[in-house]
């Protein structure tokens, strides 16, 4: 017995609108709060103990180490927007075929740097990061190359980068999801550091949490350590960038301003009929040459 084969079904199958729907833009401005929105900021003013800050600050590392512990490799997507976002990447070169030394200062567990490594083949990367744990496993990936990249623990804000990385040799330093990290009143030294292994006119590019994000809005009471700085139940601490205070930080130590806007992400789930406004700051400075 033979069976005909069954005819394919040809009519056009009904287009199915997109449930999540993603919007960004850059504004000069922060985002404006709801009338919720800022009744929650404003009576959010408790904060937490002096003793328990002090134990925060204390257990940093520690705090960070665990966070690499229990996620691994698998918490933060590889970072292939990079090259894209941050043109000055291939605009620092002077000639087409100049090797870049650029420096990754937190660089996690390598998210940012092995797709750069990747993109590109004539560039070398210096990759520290404030947890032993995060170097480690920088180092044990299958792409690290110790001709092509140099890992190493660091604290920006009290190791010196010149102890690994000679004085005014970097092209370009990348602070992407970092600096929030850092107690807002340590955060210049930092910079500071940076400063000194960057070549004049290097260029640092910078992308981290704008003031009124959707996650500083969402810390529960309890969590707040000052002003736009929340920690999290782990331990490991949040800071918001205003357009005005990043400017400040950077023109304070000696770096000159290319770019500071806010980049405003909307994901839209239609079908729940939710709005989640995610706010980050991006910034390119120089070091005057």
């Amino acid at each position: 017995t033979f069976f005909a084969p069954k005819k394919e079904n040809l009519s056009p199958r009904p287009i199915t609108p997109p449930i999540h729907l993603v919007v960004q833009r850059k504004e000069h401005c922060a985002r404006a709060l709801s009338p919720e929105e800022r009744a929650k900021l404003k009576g959010d003013q408790c904060l937490v103990s002096d003793f328990k800050q002090q134990k925060l600050e204390k257990e940093a590392q520690r705090n960070w180490d665990l966070f690499y512990k229990r996620n691994s490799t698998n918490f933060f997507k590889d970072r292939h927007w990079t090259t894209r976002e941050f043109e000055e990447l291939q605009a620092c070169r002077e000639f087409e075929a100049q090797k870049l030394i650029l420096l990754e200062a937190g660089c996690g567990v390598g998210n940012c740097i092995f797709p750069l490594l990747e993109e590109d083949l004539n560039i070398f990367v210096y990759a520290c990061d404030f947890s032993p744990r995060a170097v480690e496993f920088v180092k044990q990936n299958p792409l690290y190359n110790a001709e092509r990249c140099e890992a190493f623990q660091c604290d920006l804000t009290k190791d010196e980068l010149s102890k690994n990385i000679p004085l005014e040799s970097v092209n370009a330093a990348t602070l992407i999801f970092v600096l929030s990290a850092i107690h807002p009143d340590r955060m210049r030294l930092a910079l500071e550091n940076i400063y000194r292994v960057l070549k004049p006119g290097g260029t640092v590019l910078f992308r981290d949490y704008g003031l009124h994000d959707h996650a500083m809005l969402r810390f529960k009471s309890g969590s707040k350590l000052g002003e736009n700085f929340y920690v999290r139940q782990d331990g490991t601490r949040s800071f918001f960038f205003s357009k005005e205070f990043l400017e400040d930080l950077f023109t304070a130590v000696g770096y000159e301003t290319l770019v500071n806007e806010y980049v405003l992400r909307e994901t839209v789930n239609k079908r729940e009929g939710l709005c989640v406004p995610r706010v980050f700051l991006q910034g390119k400075f120089k070091k005057p040459l």
